[in-house]
């Protein structure tokens, strides 16, 4: 018996899962997976809320760093930057080099970059601690993911760690702007940064408790080439969906920018499939189901983002919140995702297919998403900002739970921070492809409505909601996209029948 269970565990070490996670997960409960969800937990909403925290306070820091406007987008693009074009690199060192130790590793160059940027002289240094943290997070949240992974496999057991990391992905940038609002009016911008250390502090010392201590699968060399080519080639698309906010879509630089990236990620894809031990094994996008919920993350990641946007300045430039209010006023989104991830996607998950909870999902969303079409400059929170929250945020939850999940899925233990990493890549693109085009919709019909109306405050205030409306539009036209991708290309079983 003895010589079986060691014959098992060396099997399991070489594909680099720990054995006791696979005991534990199909035999007795242990408590200790359960605090490692919590810890889980921790790292990533201390990622979540680094999405858009920064952005109400952002203000504050351009008036006390004495930043230019054409200056200030770099503090969430030098973020973005290293996060997205990073991911993929991140997700392979995880599988390469241990997860616990890139978590631990993660977590720690997260809170350094967060207590350097909080503490920045100037904005040179909080533009660089930006990047760090981008960098970081491209460690820690594909590892985060790739652990949840490979650590419940049982239906019921798998739908509650990914309710709770779902829940956390769909509400985590509105806690953000909720916390930003707090700390910026009562203690002061920076610490929207400080914020990070005693979350990464409390997550770091429960994971180097509790956390399996996987060991590498093997002495194969990371794909330099592979990873070189492919943050190159995700730099330079994010980079010219940040362009597009200020100079278009139509600028040469923007179409520049754009065609380098295409040709990278095509020399990216050729050379994966010659690669040895490639960064990105093709075969993990080839799957049908891993394929649409990378493409469903990718679309509702970007309407959601839209909305987060148009309701921010909707809420402070044209009703007159404060960022207090304004953050406060979006705590309904918050309380209705987790509602979603728990009451609803929790419950069904493990009972019925992935699309038949993300199409309904993608729907509700997009019926959300369609009420903020009808505002106007007079209409009130509860009339029209209230009810399309609620529905974005249960529909987004039923999305990005079975998403996170079925993305994941089915893929060789050792390739699972890879396939996390691709999952949160999707977002990424998403939030900067989505907040792009939909900024860049909304100026064109706002600069189109002064066109033909003369100036004036109220002419002002009317020019900007119909930008926001026309762009809510295209929102949730691309959310009803989704809902069609995911009912085309999404067609795996229930988890009981897969298990």
């Amino acid at each position: 018996m003895s010589n079986t269970l060691q014959r098992h565990a060396e099997r399991d070490e070489d594909v680099g899962v720990d054995y006791a996670a696979r005991k534990t997960s199909h035999g007795a409960p242990d408590s200790r997976r359960w605090i490692s969800l919590t810890v889980i937990a921790l790292a990533q909403l201390m990622v979540a809320l680094d999405a858009t925290i920064v952005s109400i306070a952002l203000p504050s820091a351009q008036s006390a760093l004495q930043v230019t406007d054409a200056e200030r987008q770099w503090v969430i693009t030098a973020y973005t930057l290293a996060f997205g074009g990073l991911l993929l690199l991140g997700g392979r060192v995880g599988d390469q080099f241990g997860r616990k130790r890139t978590f631990l590793v993660g977590l720690a160059g997260f809170a350094v970059a967060s207590a350097v940027g909080g503490s920045a002289p100037d904005f040179g240094v909080l533009i660089g601690a930006r990047a760090l943290q981008g960098a970081f997070a491209a460690l820690l949240t594909p590892t985060a993911l790739s652990l949840l992974a490979v650590t419940f496999t049982k239906p019921r057991e798998r739908a509650t760690a990914f309710a709770v990391y779902g829940g956390i992905a769909g509400s985590g940038a509105a806690l953000g702007l909720l916390l930003g609002g707090v700390l910026t009016q009562y203690l002061s911008w920076r610490w929207c940064l400080f914020v990070n250390l005693p979350i990464a502090g409390i997550a770091a010392i429960g994971g180097w408790i509790v956390l399996a201590d996987a060991r590498a699968p093997s002495a194969r060399r990371l794909d330099i080439a592979g990873a070189v080519l492919a943050t190159a080639g995700l730099v330079a698309l994010v980079f010219a969906c940040t362009q597009a906010v200020s100079q278009g879509w139509g600028s040469p630089t923007v179409i520049g920018i754009l065609v380098a990236s295409g040709i990278l990620l095509t020399l990216f894809v050729a050379w994966q499939r010659r690669a040895a031990n490639p960064l990105l094994p093709l075969g993990i996008l080839a799957d049908r189901n891993r394929g649409g919920s990378y493409l469903a993350v990718m679309l509702t990641i970007a309407g959601m983002f839209g909305a987060f946007l148009f309701l921010t300045y909707y809420m402070q430039v044209v009703l007159g919140y404060s960022p207090l209010t304004a953050g406060l006023a979006f705590l309904p989104l918050t309380l209705a995702s987790q509602l979603g991830s728990w009451a609803i996607a929790r419950q069904l998950m493990p009972r019925v297919p992935a699309r038949v909870l993300m199409v309904p999902g993608l729907l509700v969303a997009a019926s959300g998403m369609a009420i903020l079409t009808q505002i106007q400059v007079g209409s009130s929170f509860l009339s029209h900002i209230f009810p399309a929250e609620v529905l974005l945020g249960v529909g987004i939850a039923c999305v990005m739970v079975p998403a996170f999940s079925t993305g994941t899925l089915g893929v060789d233990p050792r390739e699972a921070g890879v396939a996390a990493a691709t999952v949160n890549t999707a977002s990424q693109i998403g939030a900067s492809i989505g907040t792009a085009l939909l900024n860049t919709i909304a100026a064109s019909a706002t600069a189109a409505y002064f066109a033909t109306q003369r100036l004036g405050s109220i002419a002002r205030a009317e020019g900007l909601v119909h930008g926001y409306s026309v762009a809510t539009e295209w929102g949730t036209a691309i959310l009803i996209l989704a809902a069609v991708v995911v009912a085309v290309m999404v067609n795996a079983a229930k988890p009981t029948e897969q298990s």
